[in-house]
């Protein structure tokens, strides 16, 4: 029998519900404290945001984002066995406003040209992604859009960049990040 992770939606109208995920070592879902943090900075409520979850894993944080009132929700996500999964809970929640994608993230990032409030960033530590990412994304946030990052070390950033709010839990380093407008 496959096993399984679980992870619990922790605020909006799917409040306390549990989505599923594949048994994955790659797969780290962003802990219930952190999530809860995070959208603490964000106001709760993404009510008419259009959030990007650019390595949806588990779905933790765009399940969240869509739970807490986003308008629209895109999920990329390169694994087809993980994307299924995504697909079973975007159904099990009822998850219109959810979009599946099954795409490298850099490929994606570097094609997508639409803009978004809130972008969540968690890639695979060990690709070290996140410098050549985060070059990317001012183009793709309106004009008060923000990026949440995590990674196993505080990122470092140009001076394009202001850190909103950060903190760790543990091996974790979190950070909500916005555009310098002086820089």
């Amino acid at each position: 029998m496959l096993r399984e992770g679980k992870v619990r939606i922790i605020g909006g109208k799917w409040r306390s519900r549990v989505i599923t995920f594949p048994d994955d070592p790659y797969l780290r879902p962003t802990p219930d404290r952190v999530r809860e943090t995070v959208f603490n900075w964000l106001g709760q409520e993404l009510t008419g945001k259009r959030c990007l979850d650019l390595f949806a894993g588990s779905g933790a944080m765009g399940f969240e984002a869509a739970s807490r009132g986003a308008e629209h929700v895109v999920m990329v996500e390169l694994n087809k066995s993980i994307l299924r999964w995504l697909h079973g809970a975007q159904e099990k929640l009822g998850a219109a406003q959810v979009e599946l994608v099954q795409m490298n993230a850099m490929a994606f990032i570097a094609s997508d040209a639409r803009q978004y409030d809130v972008i969540f960033l968690d890639p695979p530590y060990q690709f070290d992604l996140l410098p050549e990412l985060i070059t990317y994304l001012p183009s793709r946030l309106t004009k008060d859009g923000l990026v949440y990052v995590e990674s196993d070390h505080g990122a470092e950033l140009d001076k394009q960049w202001l850190v909103w709010r950060s903190g760790r839990a543990g091996k974790v380093y979190y950070q909500l990040l916005k555009l310098n407008k002086n820089g």
